[in-house]
């Protein structure tokens, strides 16, 4: 089921399959991805409870083996409804019968979508219900429609920072994993990143020490998205590899993918949230338009 929010601003549709944002306007215009399927299917996936991909889709908790696929279940499991307004709406996922399967944990999950002025705000909680320490990743996964603007290309657009800044880059393997090095990304006066197609050769750019915001732009438009994202060390952008395809995913994480060749044990990944049982972890982030 879908659920619209809106306010004087913009408007949101959020539906209960993955509490995935699905559009997001502003005075009649998408920004959001709208899902060709013959680039990506998707709009804005929530990635719980692990960003990216694991070694052979295998990982251990405490030398227990489980086995998960690319950026964990939320995105393919059904949320249902907890609270709505106008203008705010929550959506709630606990632990069940399939998720232990796959993440031995209990936790109940919540997703809200809040509309303030031209910011959609974002927040997570996660509980942990079980009685021993629970680790996971998360993270967002927006796709947003480039060029924005009629009359504009793919390269008129860029992203600029908030501030000046020399990234480093996580390094991939061929099979989408974390090598054992990071590399200076340089960027365009150490602020901005010029969009053109085969950037995602490879598949995606994954950013650390970075401003905590960003802004998807043109000099050739008034149009913009800034994404914010205070509590999230890792950004992640990509389209779909070796192709035109018209969007681009700005993907705030918490961590990082798994190691190249490594079965990752998640009581011993520095970068997981690690939750005490009975203790809540919140994350708020925010997309807004202009």
């Amino acid at each position: 089921m879908e659920y619209t929010i809106k306010n004087e601003h913009m408007q949101a549709t959020i539906t209960d399959a993955g509490a995935q944002l699905i559009s997001l306007q502003k005075d009649g215009t998408e920004y959001l991805w709208q899902g060709d399927p013959a680039f990506w299917k998707e709009h804005a996936p929530i990635l719980f409870p692990f960003e990216g991909r694991l070694y052979n889709e295998q990982y251990t908790v405490h030398g227990r083996p489980y086995s998960m696929q690319i950026h964990g279940f939320a995105k393919k499991s059904t949320f249902y409804l907890v609270d709505k307004s106008e203008e705010s709406v929550t959506f709630g996922l606990s632990d069940n019968d399939e998720t232990l399967k796959i993440y031995p944990f209990h936790f109940d999950f919540q997703a809200t979508y809040t509309l303030t002025d031209n910011l959609l705000q974002i927040g997570f909680q996660v509980l942990n219900l079980s009685e021993e320490t629970m680790y996971f990743g998360l993270g967002g996964h927006p796709g947003f429609n480039v060029p924005l603007e009629e009359g504009t290309t793919f390269e008129d657009w860029y992203l600029e920072f908030s501030e000046k800044c020399q990234p480093d880059q996580v390094v991939l393997t061929d099979h989408v994993l974390v090598s054992e090095q990071l590399r200076r990304y340089a960027l365009e006066d150490d602020t901005k990143l010029p969009l053109h197609h085969d950037l995602f050769d490879h598949d995606a750019i994954v950013l650390t020490n970075i401003p905590d915001t960003v802004t998807l732009k043109s000099d050739k438009s008034d149009r913009s998205v800034t994404v914010i994202y205070p509590q999230m060390p890792y950004l992640g952008l990509w389209h779909a590899v070796k192709t035109t395809a018209p969007y681009l995913a700005i993907e705030p994480w918490v961590s990082i993918p798994a190691r190249e060749g490594v079965v990752e044990e998640f009581s011993s990944r520095g970068d997981l949230v690690r939750l005490e049982p009975s203790d809540t972890y919140e994350n708020v982030w925010g997309i807004a338009l202009n």
